[in-house]
């Protein structure tokens, strides 16, 4: 009689658990979808963050060297303004569209984000109308069952 309680009473544990387990997955997939993608947006803000800090400290750095060297800003303005070089014992390289399309895809490779985490696709497919209404009613079908299948037996008391 013992065993049979006990096996009654984990039948009863394990199947309640799978049938809330599944209620509150239907219940909470809209939420744990907005989770996933704010993750994301988390994410991609802190990137863009780190890129503009490096950027100050680039700017900083620009401007600590051009406030100790003046002539700083005669070389800068070449290369900036493509203004032609002025000093006729300095060879100047040219470079070539090709050279430049190659350090621009160098630089965009460098500075691509991982890839970011996307929500599981358990997630996405709960979260379709049709499937979460079914696991809806499955879990709530499966605690009821759970209920009257394993609740409390009852058994008449034994005459003494």
């Amino acid at each position: 009689m013992q065993m049979h309680n006990f096996l009654r009473t984990s039948a009863f544990v394990v199947f309640f658990s799978i049938g809330a387990a599944a209620l509150c997955g239907s219940i909470l997939s809209r939420e744990l979808l907005r989770y996933y993608q704010h993750k994301q947006l988390l994410k991609a803000a802190e990137a863009s963050l780190k890129k503009i800090e490096s950027l100050n400290a680039d700017y900083d750095a620009l401007l600590r060297h051009l406030q100790k060297d003046p002539n700083l800003v005669d070389r800068i303005a070449n290369v900036t303004f493509g203004k032609q070089p002025t000093d006729a014992n300095v060879i100047y390289p040219k470079v070539t569209a090709d050279q430049l399309a190659a350090a621009r895809k160098a630089l965009a490779e460098e500075t691509n984000l991982p890839p970011s985490d996307e929500a599981p696709r358990w997630v996405t497919r709960c979260n379709q109308p049709g499937k979460r209404l079914a696991l809806f009613l499955a879990g709530a079908a499966l605690v009821l069952i759970t209920f009257m299948f394993f609740g409390p037996s009852k058994l008449t008391p034994k005459n003494k």
